[in-house]
């Protein structure tokens, strides 16, 4: 399983998911507007906790459904054998067969606790997540499709497979940046890249651009119109410099 430096991965946080997205859209091969995004809405139901980065441990659960937790009356022991034996930090990615019914949520106080015991720092779930204060407390981040109240029979029907939520499909291992913005899911090939990537990104428009836009504030429009016109060119000098054709912004 492809792995970047720990000390990267804590820088990754330090910036948004769009900006994440603007430096990886640089170095990707897929289509940046559509491969790594979810398609579909979600809710950060933590934003003051910032960004999360990590990698997907996966599981699917069908709370609607008694008979899962009736088939296989072993499955949380090996679910959670599951989710110890993979390195943090990690993010519990989990498709609700339910959808688009809301029977019940896989997450709250308790399930968020035995996690974080387990090296997981966070969830993007398409179904529901409740306990959202307790779940703050323990410092758990949870990007969901809504809240519920109850818990129904929320399971591990399977896990360690692919999953598909807002219209992302996800495999464990990969690698994720998430916040209040949405999810970007980063291609193996492409993690060794999308640190320094995201960096020049971020340093082309805080010295191009924005300076530009805020040191014309006042100025007579055709003088703010000629300068941010000089700054994009700039801008896109720097990128495609770096970065070739896949530099135009």
């Amino acid at each position: 399983m492809k792995r970047i430096p720990y000390s990267d991965l804590l820088e990754l946080q330090r910036w948004n998911t769009p900006t994440i997205y603007n430096g990886w859209e640089q170095i990707t091969s897929h289509r940046a507007n559509y491969d790594g995004i979810n398609l579909e809405p979600l809710t950060d139901f933590m934003p003051g906790m910032g960004p999360m980065a990590g990698y997907a441990i996966t599981v699917v659960i069908q709370p609607g459904n008694k008979k899962h937790p009736e088939d296989n009356p072993d499955g949380w022991a090996q679910y959670r054998e599951y989710v110890a034996e993979v390195p943090g930090p990690k993010i519990v990615v989990v498709q609700d067969l339910d959808k688009p019914s809301l029977y019940g949520s896989f997450w709250g106080e308790v399930n968020s606790n035995i996690h974080k015991a387990l090296g997981c720092i966070g969830t993007i779930t398409d179904g529901g997540i409740r306990d959202v204060d307790e779940m703050v407390g323990v410092g758990f981040k949870a990007l969901a499709r809504n809240l519920c109240v109850g818990h129904a029979f929320s399971f591990p029907v399977r896990w360690n497979c692919g999953v598909e939520v807002f219209g992302r499909k996800v495999l464990p291992g990969q690698l994720i940046h998430a916040d209040k913005h949405g999810f970007l899911v980063i291609p193996d090939e492409d993690q060794d890249k999308l640190l320094e990537a995201s960096r020049f990104m971020d340093f082309c428009e805080c010295n191009t651009l924005i300076p530009a836009a805020r040191n014309s504030w006042g100025k007579p429009v055709g003088e703010t119109l000629e300068s941010i016109n000089r700054a994009t060119d700039e801008f896109s000098k720097l990128v495609k410099g770096r970065f070739g054709n896949k530099g135009e912004w």
